[in-house]
């Protein structure tokens, strides 16, 4: 049996595998990661700097406890325990 050249398209198979590597990598290519930060997020770096200010009162009163010259005021404790309660 003889074969004709005719109609006959040579098929080379890792032609086709390159092709397909050469996609996917250009897909790949094509997505990119994108980060959006809310308005949110935004105040809630800027409430950090806040916190900052806090610290350090805090690290005042940590001191003074630590010392023995802190000494609270019971009557505005007591003022201010009762005006939170009082708007619950």
């Amino acid at each position: 049996m003889k074969i004709n050249p005719f109609n006959h398209n040579p098929v080379n198979p890792y032609k086709r595998q390159e092709a397909k590597v050469e996609q996917a990598e250009l897909q790949k290519q094509k997505k990119a990661d994108k980060v959006e930060i809310s308005a949110e997020a935004k105040e809630m770096q800027s409430l950090n700097k806040l916190q900052e200010g806090r610290q350090e009162r805090i690290d005042q009163l940590k001191a003074a406890v630590e010392n023995g010259t802190y000494k609270p005021d019971a009557n505005k404790t007591a003022e201010n325990l009762l005006k939170f309660y009082r708007q619950s």
